[in-house]
């Protein structure tokens, strides 16, 4: 695949790793203005570091969009003219729209939207994607790409939103639960890195259960309660003190919040 990250920053980094790691590219174009930061990709075999969006534009086929949302437009607008009909546009711009794109460069191209999550340094992405008419022809491509960045799943539009919410935003919501476990051990006698180790990797075996075995959480949360046990009269306490609801009430306030910001604003 002849891919260009436009705009190499903390997630097209993430993503150029994945891509060299996992074999996925036959040429790889990596912008951005200040080339020292992204000299690590130096010397890679068929990888190129440019600050000249244009030239990237035009020795590529798929072309990644990782910039800062204020700036999205303006490169849109600079890179129309050499668009060809093979094109693939991927954006991880959170909430730039495709009709916003389709407006810009016009709705006869691939346009894909994606919003990975910043586990996609570690290859564990949940990367949420949707397309315009002629993007969800390009689907099964983009999904290749992430796929090797982790999970992705196809969803409309209308739901990118509340995806970044439950994805992106959803690693803070899990790394405070994480912490608050850690926090525990410790109070329970564990030194504070033993506490985060089983902090962690119980978090990491409770996910791959209901991964590897698709069932509902509340089916294996049976498998640990017993009657009268310490595990379910933990849970009850938890419960009475609002950790569902609160958790809930977290996802919606961010949900009505980023429905708020203007696109200059993120």
């Amino acid at each position: 695949m002849k891919i260009a990250i436009i705009g190499t920053g903390n997630l097209g980094c993430s993503i150029a790793k994945g891509l060299i790691t996992t074999n996925a590219i036959t040429t790889l174009y990596l912008t951005r203005r200040h080339l020292d930061a992204i000299a690590e990709f130096d010397g890679y075999k068929g990888v190129t570091l440019t600050t000249n969006n244009a030239e990237a534009v035009k020795n590529s086929d798929i072309l990644i969009f990782a910039v800062q949302p204020s700036h999205f437009e303006d490169i849109l607008v600079e890179i129309k003219p050499l668009l060809h009909e093979n094109h693939v546009i991927i954006s991880t711009i959170t909430g730039f729209t495709i009709p916003k794109m389709e407006g810009i460069v016009g709705d006869d191209k691939f346009i894909i939207r994606a919003m990975p999550n910043t586990a996609i340094a570690v290859g564990k992405s949940m990367t949420c994607l949707c397309g315009n008419g002629n993007g969800e022809n390009r689907i099964k491509l983009a999904e290749a790409i992430f796929n090797r960045l982790g999970t992705t799943i196809a969803i409309p539009e209308d739901l990118m939103q509340a995806a970044t919410v439950v994805c992106a935003s959803g690693i803070a919501f899990w790394m405070r639960l994480i912490r608050a476990t850690t926090q525990a051990a410790i109070q329970l006698g564990f030194e504070a890195k033993e506490a985060q180790e089983l902090a962690m990797h119980t978090c990491e075996g409770a996910a791959n259960l209901l991964i590897t075995n698709r069932d509902h959480p509340e089916q294996e949360i049976d498998k640990v309660t017993t009657q009268r046990g310490c595990t379910i009269e933990g849970l009850n306490e938890m419960e009475h003190k609002g950790l569902s609801s609160s958790l809930i009430q977290g996802m919606v306030t961010s949900f009505k919040k980023i429905n708020s910001i203007k696109i200059d604003q993120l």
